[in-house]
């Protein structure tokens, strides 16, 4: 049976017996009395509570105690003392067995849910492939299966397919779309001999390349690989309820074992008696609110989170954000805002745009199209225009009403006239890390157009916020290193780790990890194994499903800012589940030697009862506890909107 499976049983089970907790100061009895909860107790003891008492006793074994052994102790002594209570007519804790049993397992749900949300990741970054491909046979393209692709084929790939896997171009010119796979903003001019990456996007030539790796050989198939190992390399994080319970519960046996004999055996006690104390002492020990510690402050922290925009998975990533040294960033998507924008106008503005309009309104460039936004910005209407070519590699020319025109890179300006000033501006453009765009007539240059992805609006304040919590800020791309260092002194990054393949760029987290933990922020299909990777993996809410799955928090608004809220809310959830974890032993502490008799002479004594109540004050200050943690004060650095 499933965990969930088991969950809702024991929890429809319990609900009668709640009930009657409730309304027993009314007069209202559960029909049937103690025979009713010994049926519905024992239904949940044996097929909710079971796997309990098989990992208990797995563990006893192996010498260990953990959350189990005291789960299972817990509804085991409840339910056995139950029974025994029954028959000799006294006070019966069926509901504690049920109850305990039911919140554990409540806790066991939420994380076999985020288990399974992992495990996707792996299985989107599979569906990226192409499904299909056309491969020239005897000279003519047919679609054959990806599966059927062997290295050496001839593929035909037209504007809008994903190419299908890595190989070599042997013909034709078009401008591809990396930015799932590398990071990189820009498309990318690829011609005969470059290479080509399966999964990416042809935006506009028609291309035929040679399959050069195939199957489990292509950059998807490794990234995939990579995410893999990544989830399963992780050692499970050690909960701090099981290093407790390890010590916890090997003297809570012993004090009720030494109890009963010391009552039995040398104080005159009656069984019956000696049997109360023993009992007492194990039932205010029982975890109910051990069970609650976790799932409440986790309930309750990442419900605030979610208001705030920023979904946290598990509590495994709450318990390494106390630990963060470093935050590594991605920066396209991440940092900046992954589209090229017209930055600069150097001329005419109203003659440069209005030329450049009218050339690259056809076109379905990355370039073109910053340029035609910033056109209609300025209420722009392209003109019509004759002989219009493109000049491969180089850009587009016409004829606008009687003017030759032309725009495009620097080696389109061969026997084209340009002012030592302009080329002074295009050059300081370019040591910015811009893409200059020349617009001229008549084989003379007029203006100038610079293109760039910027940096989002409040990636400076972001960084900024996590400088001043005392954290060293990397930027982490596969991007050309001038750009990335031109980037990272506009939003003030630490260090620049540039020109990094997809492949690696785990491998670079891992580097940084052994000067201390790292939290990896990130947006791209590229970026998946890091996010696995790092200790903390923090997932931009516009970036790709995998990178989402990948991460251990997500920030669904997409701001950058809400990196050191995320951290803030991280540490402040972790540190009321170890607070809860306080209240949840301080009653146990406190009561077990009033619960074993000592101060039996003076008269104060705690019978299964009380034991019982003050085990359910545990529960209701753990529940409590959680609650006020909607109303708890972040420590962040940036103005904080629930």
């Amino acid at each position: 049976m499933s965990t969930s499976k088991r969950f809702w049983l024991s929890l429809v089970l319990s609900l009668p017996m709640l009930l009657e907790m409730v309304l027993k100061p009314f007069g209202w009895m559960l029909p049937g009395g103690h025979w009713t909860m010994l049926i519905l107790t024992t239904i949940i003891m044996a097929t909710s509570a079971r796997p309990f008492w098989q990992s208990a006793w797995a563990s006893f074994k192996k010498h260990h105690a953990n959350m189990d052994t005291l789960v299972a102790i817990g509804t085991a002594t409840a339910y056995l003392y139950s029974i025994y209570a029954m028959a000799t007519h006294q006070p019966v804790f069926f509901e504690s067995a049920a109850v305990v049993t039911c919140f554990v397992l409540l806790g066991q749900v939420f994380e076999e849910r985020m288990r399974n949300n992992a495990s996707n990741a792996v299985s989107k970054l599979v569906d990226l492939q192409a499904k299909d491909a056309a491969v020239l046979r005897d000279g003519q393209p047919v679609r054959v299966p990806i599966a059927e692709i062997v290295v050496g084929d001839l593929i035909q790939v037209r504007p809008g397919e994903k190419i299908a896997v890595d190989g070599v171009i042997t013909a034709g010119h078009s401008t591809i779309d990396e930015s799932m796979v590398t990071g990189e903003s820009m498309p990318v001019e690829k011609q005969a001999g470059d290479r080509v990456i399966g999964a990416t996007i042809n935006t506009n030539g028609t291309l035929t390349f040679k399959a050069e790796k195939v199957g489990e050989d292509t950059m998807l198939a490794q990234i995939v690989e990579l995410v893999k190992k990544a989830q399963t390399s992780h050692a499970p994080i050690q909960k701090l309820t099981d290093k407790v319970s390890d010590i916890f519960v090997p003297v809570v046996l012993i004090l009720a074992i030494l109890t009963f004999v010391v009552w039995y055996s040398f104080l005159g006690a009656s069984l019956s008696s000696a049997l109360i104390f023993a009992v007492a002492v194990v039932v205010i020990a029982c975890p109910c609110a051990l069970g609650l510690a976790t799932p409440t402050a986790l309930m309750v922290g990442t419900g605030r989170s979610a208001k705030m925009g920023i979904l946290i998975k598990n509590g495994e990533v709450l318990e390494a954000v106390n630990d963060v040294t470093t935050v590594v960033f991605d920066k396209t998507g991440t940092i900046t805002n992954g589209q090229p924008v017209v930055t600069d106008v150097v001329g005419d503005e109203q003659q440069v745009l209005t030329l450049a309009a009218a050339l690259e309104a056809a076109s379905e460039h990355p370039l073109a199209t910053a340029i035609m936004k910033r056109a209609e910005a300025a209420s722009i209407t392209p003109a019509a225009v004759q002989d219009f070519r493109a000049l491969e590699g180089k850009g587009v020319s016409a004829t606008v009403g009687a003017t030759k025109a032309f725009v495009g890179n620097d080696k389109l300006l061969a026997g084209c006239t340009i002012t030592p000033a302009l080329k002074q501006q295009a050059t300081d453009l370019q040591a910015q890390a811009k893409t200059v765009v020349f617009v001229g007539e008549n084989q003379q240059v007029s203006g100038l157009i610079a293109i760039q992805d910027t940096p989002k609006a409040t990636s400076k304040e972001a960084i900024a916020a996590l400088k001043a919590r005392g954290l060293h800020t990397v930027m982490l791309t596969g991007d050309n290193r001038r750009v990335a260092e031109a980037i990272a002194q506009a939003v003030g990054i630490d260090e620049v780790i540039a020109d990094v393949l997809p492949e690696d760029k785990a491998a670079q987290v891992e580097k940084l990890q052994a000067t201390g933990s790292v939290a990896f922020v990130g947006d791209g299909i590229n970026d998946a194994p890091a996010l696995t990777v790092a200790d903390v993996g923090i997932a931009m809410g516009s970036g790709t499903d995998i990178a989402i799955e990948s991460g251990g928090i997500v920030l669904v608004k997409n701001d950058l800012r809400d990196v050191d809220r995320a951290l803030a809310l991280s540490k402040k959830t972790f540190n009321r589940i170890k607070l809860n974890l306080f209240w949840a032993f301080i009653y146990n502490v406190l009561g077990i030697p009033v619960a074993a008799g000592v101060f039996f002479a003076a008269g104060l004594t705690l019978s299964p009862e009380l034991a019982g109540l003050a085990m359910a004050f545990s529960s209701l200050s753990v529940v409590t506890s959680s609650v006020l943690l909607n109303r708890a004060k972040l420590d962040t650095k940036v103005a904080v909107t629930a």
